[in-house]
């Protein structure tokens, strides 16, 4: 099992609008982490993160401020940079067995 990170709702809240993410989103956020009993994965943190805009950089920022060390934020991105290769390779590949 992976190390887990507690940060309290407002402090996170406070975190990612000093990173200019919007009250709609940051609330989204919130509501899925509502829904899986205060818990969520980092990776698809992350990856919503960046559909958000945010660059890696800014990401990394949040995730050491949470207290999450440089090599388990690179392992994250890594994990997620894997994903899009998946996902990009299972879109682009068709097999047809007969």
């Amino acid at each position: 099992m992976g190390a887990t990170f507690t940060v309290t709702k407002i402090e996170f809240k406070r975190l990612l609008s000093s990173f200019k993410v919007s009250d709609k989103n940051i609330d989204d956020i919130l509501a899925q982490i509502d829904k899986s009993y205060k818990h969520i994965n980092a990776v698809s943190l992350a990856e919503q993160l960046q559909k958000f805009g945010l660059k890696q950089s800014e990401i990394t920022n949040i995730f050491r401020r949470i207290g999450i060390d440089d090599i388990t934020i690179s392992n994250m991105f890594d994990v997620l940079e894997e994903q899009k290769i998946k996902s990009t390779f299972g879109r682009l590949v068709e097999l047809s067995v007969e």
